[in-house]
């Protein structure tokens, strides 16, 4: 047995480069075939919209989660429901980093790509490093597809592809083949090549399989020739890589028993967890969730997945459109319920005017973001961060907002939570910013037990809460919290506790119609108070030395990148400080303080620096932005190199 030791740098998270640069072992196994035991993996599956290429890498995603790695997916497929077959446009991929230790990024640069044609291999082979793995679909490189892409020669035979290790494999007849006995056609048959290949990956990195042939089972139940079909291919799959000779190796990344603290797991994506976070919300509150939302990419799961939850006192609605969408959330705040909308960019901006309006009423209301590429509909299926100065000041007229911000998919769930708690505490609409990398992304995700979940419970006014001069006791709508300045919640049909509601400027105490000056001068000045007052916990920043003269701040998805970022640094000797922000507005107090501690305050951002401007704008300090809006996560090398060049500089 030999072992090979990759550099600190390459563990530190996703550095890329063939599996043979990271920490191995070699064994043969039972059949005289050699496998070697590795500490990470980054895979990426890619083929045409309709390859099956998502549902492949969440099965695979599942496996492995099941068996114990730690891990991190970056889903990445076209807007158009179907885009032309065999075109670049229409190449759907799935990436997928596991390991025996802790990660934060679906990794930099793939070590195994699994190409189901010309198209997908040409989109995606830029980003394989010299060394890696290469397994296409031989089948599909015929003269056609390949013409498409603009292929003269095939790239298996030209000699380009010399510099990886390709494993030419005829996926589709060997699918159909597998399938013969089915009475499928050819067509049909093919379908299922995806689980063939799914079959070879479980073989070559000794996945579990027992959960996959379940689903199967389960997603074709109506169908249970299809089924049987499915989980043939993928065992033919298998038994194509325990049988050839092309794949003398198989590889073995360990569970990753040192990564996670003692509990129960689960792999979960950033909108499931927001959804679960949200019915948490409701329960912990005791109160109703009533989602009224439009259905508009990346957010449309949160809807899909609220709406099976009506045993938790889940109301979903689907509007007819974004603007009746919010119209009903809030409505249902005002009756008393934990009202919520989910939406991306454009249907924020559609919703502003009904978020004025809560602004105004001084109601509980979570408007979830999940932000994609813009302006206008922009990149419905890519990933950005540019709806910060939307968030904090996409309204007309002085309508302060909180903003919360999850930093991984995991997070969303706490996310969710804590949006919830802000929202009741202080009667505020809470916009809560993730975006369609967390969204879709996914990643381990440890249950909480119910007992430690915060108590969001609310109290409704029940009875007059002013006696006028005369000592008639009334209801004022207005009339505030000391502490929280929050006014009283009523829920219509409480006697003796009506009162006026709308969008005109309310008079201060007892919410009558107000057009006078100093009054609306005080109104608003006391909302801003309410939203400045908000109770948010200190930054917290990660400095071990104490020696970093550089601060590298983010907020939102950015936080696996910048975070496997400043490790590389770190393994290389190189002091920096982190720091995360996952509250927007109102700042965490201390910001001030931690920012002017450092020299210098480097701020990565999916946008062309938001933050930094809120930065410069309200602590006067020199934040440098470093920007990206390619639709794409950053990659951790990358931000490493700038962060470096800065430190340097």
């Amino acid at each position: 047995m030999t072992s090979q030791v990759s550099s600190p740098a390459e563990q530190a998270d996703g550095a890329g480069g063939s599996i043979g640069e990271q920490r191995s072992e070699h064994a043969p196994d039972g059949a005289g075939k050699e496998i070697r035991r590795v500490d990470r993996v980054i895979i990426r599956f890619a083929g045409d919209s309709g390859d099956g290429m998502q549902l492949t890498g969440d099965r695979f995603t599942s496996e492995t989660a099941s068996f114990g790695n730690d891990l991190s997916t970056l889903p990445n497929f076209p807007a158009e429901i179907r885009a032309p077959a065999g075109t670049l446009p229409g190449v759907s991929s799935f990436q997928l980093h596991f390991a025996d230790h802790d990660i934060l990024t679906p990794g930099d640069a793939p070590n195994v790509l699994v190409a189901m044609n010309p198209a997908a291999l040409k989109a995606n082979l830029a980003d394989v490093p010299r060394g890696a793995e290469i397994i296409v679909n031989t089948d599909e490189f015929t003269k056609r597809p390949m013409a498409k892409v603009g292929y003269e020669r095939s790239p298996l035979e030209d000699g380009s592809l010399d510099a990886y290790r390709v494993h030419g494999v005829p996926l589709t007849t060997l699918t159909v083949e597998a399938l013969k006995d089915f009475g499928l056609s050819r067509k049909e048959a093919e379908r299922s090549k995806n689980m063939f290949a799914l079959g070879l990956l479980s073989w070559m990195y000794h996945r579990p399989t027992e959960n996959t042939e379940k689903f199967l089972r389960q997603k074709f139940a109506k169908k249970p020739d299809i089924a049987e079909a499915n989980i043939v291919a993928f065992r033919a799959g298998w038994n194509f890589g325990e049988t050839t000779e092309d794949f003398a190796v198989s590889y073995e990344v360990a569970p990753a028993t040192k990564a996670f603290p003692a509990g129960t797991y689960r792999n979960i994506s950033g909108n499931l967890a927001l959804s679960y976070g949200l019915i948490a919300a409701a329960r912990q509150a005791d109160l109703p969730l009533y989602l009224g939302s439009y259905p508009i990419t990346p957010a449309s799961d949160i809807l899909h997945e609220l709406s099976r939850h009506k045993n938790f006192g889940v109301r979903t609605f689907q509007a007819e459109d974004e603007i009746a969408g919010i119209g009903a959330a809030l409505g249902a705040a005002f009756g008393g319920a934990l009202g919520v909308t989910t939406t991306s960019g454009p249907g924020v901006a559609l919703k502003s005017e009904t978020i004025g309006l809560a602004v105004s009423l001084e109601l509980p209301l979570l408007i979830v973001d999940i932000q994609r590429g813009g302006p206008s509909t922009g990149l419905p299926t890519k990933t950005e961060q540019a709806d910060l100065l939307q968030a904090m000041y996409g309204r007309n007229g002085e309508a302060p907002v909180p903003i919360v911000a999850p930093r991984t998919a995991a997070d969303c769930f706490d996310a969710a939570l804590d949006a919830a708690r802000i929202a009741l505490t202080y009667r505020t609409p809470v916009l809560l910013l993730s975006d369609g990398y967390l969204a879709n992304g996914s990643e381990p995700w440890r249950i909480p037990d119910v007992a430690d979940l915060p108590d969001l419970k609310v109290q409704f006014a029940t009875a007059p809460n002013h006696t006028l001069a005369d000592g008639t006791e009334v209801f004022w709508p207005y009339k505030r919290d000391p502490e929280t300045l929050a006014r009283p919640w009523a829920v219509p049909g409480t006697p003796g506790l009506e009162h006026r509601i709308g969008g005109i400027e309310k008079q201060d105490g007892t919410g009558n119609i107000s057009y006078d000056p100093a009054n609306h001068d005080h109104m608003v000045r006391t909302r801003q108070a309410k939203i400045d007052g908000i109770a948010v916990p200190d930054l917290e920043v990660d400095d071990p030395t104490g020696a970093a003269r550089t601060l590298v701040l983010g907020w939102g998805s950015t936080y696996g990148p910048i975070t496997a970022a400043v490790r590389r640094l770190r393994a290389q000797g190189i002091p920096i400080a982190q720091a995360h922000l996952r509250h927007l507005n109102p700042f965490p107090r201390n910001l001030e303080e931690v920012l002017k501690r450092y020299d210098k305050v480097v701020v990565p951002e999916m946008n062309l620096g938001q933050l930094a401007t809120l930065i410069r704008a309200k602590y006067l300090v020199d934040a440098q932005s470093y920007n990206q809006v390619n639709g794409m996560p950053f990659k951790a090398e990358q931000l490493a190199t700038v962060l470096k060049e800065a430190i340097n500089d």
